[in-house]
């Protein structure tokens, strides 16, 4: 998708979506969920704590369904170091909640690092748009379920 043909609501629901995803995990440090606790570290947000503390209390909606319907997919380097498009790999997950939160960065890493052209979808302003709204309302679903909803919500 070329920047010019990128339409203003798209423009916005892509800043949306970043700046509720950096609020995540700004909560996530916030509330010492950590990447890791040790002195001297980089203070990261810690996904991967996120899942194991919450997974018992997740439940899907409609939304974290809809993320697992949409699939989004990653860049993966094929032969001749040419790039192809492929499931994200969610056999590792041992969780629901694993695999919600690993399509959801993947919807953020897809818009972050550019070079779309060609992705199943990613030229298609509506597709797109799904998966930023859609990412978006998953985001604030996770926020409650961590009970960190006032740290990324700016509600003190």
């Amino acid at each position: 998708m070329r920047k010019e043909s990128i339409n203003d609501d798209l423009k916005l629901l892509a800043f949306e979506f970043f700046y509720w995803f950096s609020r995540f995990e700004f909560s996530l440090k916030e509330n010492k969920i950590l990447k890791s606790e040790d002195i001297g570290a980089n203070a990261e947000p810690g996904w991967d704590q996120f899942v194991k503390r919450f997974k018992g209390k997740f439940e899907h909606s409609a939304e974290t369904q809809k993320l697992l319907d949409l699939n989004p997919k990653r860049q993966r380097v094929s032969a001749n170091s040419t790039i192809e498009w492929k499931s994200v790999g969610l056999s590792d997950c041992s969780s629901d909640l694993c695999k919600t939160v690993r399509l959801v960065k993947t919807i953020r890493n897809n818009l972050f690092h550019g070079g779309k052209h060609g992705a199943e979808g990613w030229d298609d302003p509506i597709r797109t748009t799904e998966l930023l709204s859609t990412g978006k309302a998953v985001l604030d679903q996770l926020a409650r379920l961590g009970g960190i909803e006032g740290d990324y919500a700016q509600c003190y």
